[in-house]
């Protein structure tokens, strides 16, 4: 398997019964697999142009314009994830699942790119209690204890 969230769909589905999982029998099952790959598809997507275009490209081949309009669709498809959570504050089953994990790397990937500047007030106060978990702040412990070592690898991974 090579597609994140299907390996995170499939590690739930392989161990269930999960905190994580919205069971297929609930109601909100729909809601839940709508938003688990609205995060990954409809939002990091976007992303990945603007990445390209604004940094990975060399000088001569970026593109402003792609940046532009790549930024906007990703706010624009945001404001779902807004109406989603005007009456709540998780996305569905009313409590944090895999789902929110989904929406909340797309959040996280903005925020590394410099979107998270246009984030509205919802989206603003989600993104804020995503990172107040302590699974999130572990995380981000044990990713900061490997940076040091991913950054003294070479780029061309044939040179190790």
């Amino acid at each position: 398997m090579t597609e994140s969230v299907a390996i995170c769909q499939y590690l739930l589905a392989r161990h269930a019964p999960s905190p994580f999982d919205v069971a297929v029998d609930d109601t909100d099952h729909p809601s839940f697999l709508n938003w688990l790959h609205f995060g990954e598809a409809t939002l990091t997507v976007p992303q990945t142009l603007v990445l390209r275009y604004s940094r990975f490209e060399p000088e001569a081949r970026r593109q402003p314009q792609v940046v532009e309009d790549y930024t906007r669709w990703f706010l624009a498809r945001l404001r779902a994830v807004e109406a989603a959570l005007s009456q709540r504050h998780w996305l569905c089953a009313g409590r944090f699942t895999l789902a929110d994990i989904s929406v909340g790397y797309a959040l996280m990937l903005a925020a590394d790119i410099g979107l998270s500047g246009y984030f509205k007030s919802g989206i603003r106060a989600y993104w804020q209690r995503l990172q107040q978990r302590p699974g999130y702040q572990g995380a981000m412990r044990r990713q900061a204890g490997y940076a040091p070592a991913a950054q003294a690898r070479p780029d061309d991974p044939s040179e190790s």
